[in-house]
Order: C-alpha cells, then sequence, then structure tokens
C-alpha cells in the first residue's frame, strides 16, 4: 500500500493478506515502488503513483492486481495491465456528493470573492478603513438565475446540476455520451455544442477523465470564447486545462476568474504565476475530502481486494476486458 487510509479498512484486509504499507506522506520513489511491486500480489496505489508498463512487467506475473484509491486512473497503464492479465479497480461512486459540493464551494467562493473578503478582514485592512459598510466593497457576480455549462455529465457532473436547479440555473452540458431524454427532463438540462456551451454559460466547471482526448480541452481558444463575466471551475484533473492559458486569461480579463482543486502538477509550486491573482480560488486536490467520503473509498479498496482474492470479479474492475485473458484470484 503506498499510503495509509483512513478507517478499518485495511483491518479487514488483514484477514486476506500480508499488508506493507508505505509510512510517508510523500509518494514511495519510483525505483522504490518498482522494487515493491515485484514482491507483491497486490497493490494499493494513489493517483500521485506512476503505475507504468515499465513497473507492471517487472512486477508480472506475480502482481495480480492494482486497486486504485480513486476514481481516475490516468496514472495507470490500462492497456498494458489487461494485456498483462493484471486487474486494476477504483472508487467510483462513493465520491460524487463530496466532489459536488467542492465545485459549488469554489463556484461561491469566486462569484462572491469570499477568499479576497477573508483576507481584508484576518489582514486588518477592514477595522483599519473605519469603514463598516460601503456600497463598492467587494463587489461579486450573481449566481442565482445564471446559466452553468457542465463538461462531462457523469455521475458528478450530474450531481452539480442537481445543486444548480436550486439555483435556478440554466443547465447546459457537453458530454462524451448524450444523456438519456427522461434524464434531461429530470435535470432539466440542455445537450449542446463545446463551443456554445462555452459561449453561453457564466459558469463553466469541468467533470472529465484525463484521457488524450481531454488534456488541454479547454486551451485558449477555449477561454476565448468565454464570456469576460464567466467563471471556470475544475474539480476533475488539472490536465484538461491548459495552465499557461488559465493564467493569461486570468490576468488579461478574458474570464472574470476561475476555482480550482486540481492542477498539473501537484503540489502546485511556491509562487506558481497562478497563487498570485487574486481573482482565482485555490485549493489542495480536496475534492473528495470529508471523512465518511475517504473512508468509503478505503473500503472500496478493500472490497476489490478481497472480492479478487476470494476469485470474484471485483465489484469496481477498470479494465474489464482483462476477464477474458485471466480469471480472477490467486
Amino acid at each position: 500500500m503506498t499510503r495509509g487510509l483512513p478507517g478499518n479498512a485495511i483491518e479487514e484486509l488483514r484477514s486476506y493478506y500480508d499488508v506493507y504499507m508505505w509510512k510517508g506522506d510523500a509518494p514511495p520513489h519510483y525505483d522504490f515502488l518498482v522494487d515493491e511491486a515485484m514482491k507483491s500480489d497486490a497493490l494499493t496505489t494513489l493517483l500521485s503513483d506512476r503505475i507504468d508498463c515499465n513497473l507492471l512487467k517487472s512486477a508480472s506475473p506475480k502482481l495480480r492486481i492494482v486497486a486504485q484509491y480513486a476514481v481516475g486512473c490516468d496514472n495507470v497503464d490500462l492497456e498494458c495491465a489487461t494485456r498483462l492479465g493484471i486487474y486494476v479497480t477504483n472508487t467510483p461512486g462513493v465520491l460524487t456528493e463530496a466532489v459536488a459540493d467542492l465545485t459549488w464551494a469554489l463556484i461561491m467562493a469566486v462569484a462572491r470573492r469570499i477568499v479576497e473578503a477573508d483576507r481584508y478582514v484576518r489582514g486588518g485592512d477592514w477595522g483599519r478603513s473605519g469603514i463598516g459598510w460601503h456600497p463598492m466593497l467587494l463587489l461579486g457576480t450573481d449566481v442565482y438565475g445564471k446559466t452553468i455549462g457542465i463538461i462531462g455529465m457523469g455521475r458528478i457532473g450530474q450531481a452539480v446540476a442537481r445543486r444548480a436547479r436550486g439555483f435556478d440555473m440554466r443547465i447546459l452540458y457537453n458530454s462524451r455520451r448524450r444523456l438519456p431524454s427522461d434524464v434531461e427532463r429530470e435535470l432539466d438540462a440542455e445537450y449542446v455544442s463545446l463551443e456554445e456551451l462555452l459561449r453561453d454559460s457564466d459558469v463553466v466547471t469541468l467533470h472529465v477523465p484525463l484521457t488524450s482526448e481531454t488534456r488541454h480541452i479547454i486551451d485558449e481558444g477555449k477561454l476565448r470564447l468565454m464570456k469576460r463575466t464567466a467563471m471556470l471551475v475544475n474539480t476533475s484533473r488539472g490536465g484538461v486545462v491548459s495552465t499557461s492559458a488559465l493564467v493569461k486569461a486570468l490576468k488579461k480579463g478574458w474570464i472574470s476568474g476561475a476555482g480550482l482543486d486540481v492542477f498539473d502538477e501537484e503540489p502546485l509550486p511556491p509562487g506558481h504565476p497562478l497563487t498570485m491573482l487574486d481573482n482565482v480560488v485555490l485549493a489542495p486536490h480536496v475534492g473528495s475530502g470529508t471523512k465518511k467520503t475517504r473512508e468509503r473509498m478505503a473500503y472500496l479498496v478493500a472490497e476489490n481486494l478481497i472480492a479478487f482474492h476470494l476469485g470474484r470479479v471485483p465489484p469496481n474492475l477498470v479494465n474489464t476486458e482483462v476477464v477474458d485473458i485471466r480469471s480472477p484470484g490467486f
């Protein structure tokens, strides 16, 4: 296990596996991870662990399953794993509402300039001003009744849309697959092209996996399509947005602001251009960061590993075609 996990899931695993856990908070060094994978029947990994074909080949045939503590698996070479008969699982579903909540926290924080306001009070500027209230102080933008554009209408995108209904928003979406008509009616969501979504939305929020097709799906050209009064929110993967283009857009006023929980480079280094801008709210990849959610994710990891140990197909198998190459179990 490349990190300790919250809750009691690890104790349940000890009934089926001899568990070795990396003790550090930072990811284990890649070479160390390769060495440990070669000794292991199973790995539990995080998004920050590079599980490439070199590691998988080095660990095969002993390594039989990689249980990812995340929904995304862009750090794992799924094609290589499948070819080698290595099962890859994830933890979907349980973090949907937590990520949707954080998405809305970022939307409101950007729209109402909450971080700036907090800093204004804590730093003493409000007290030093001697002005308790002023008509022009820290004016933000309305969210209620505006248009939200959701890119990626999976579980999390739909959860964001349900919350948007409470704000009486017009809901536009673009996704790889269009929703069934009854779900569109339920969400009151309208399917449009990506370009139309960007042009018409006051809030654009991203909920897509990181793939070759989605990498930098938001680039300079796409940002230039957005309203100057619009905001961009990303709680999916950092790589779906071109960071350099976003910094340029925020500096030049192509858009009004952004709320980001994920980045191309994590952790974001001190002095990064994004940290110098007042019109962006930054969070350190905490979309699923509630105690209940993180514990439920750990239990899904345990369920996947235990099912495999018992010779059953894990409930959250990602590379489902691997079943045709090798049966589950040791």
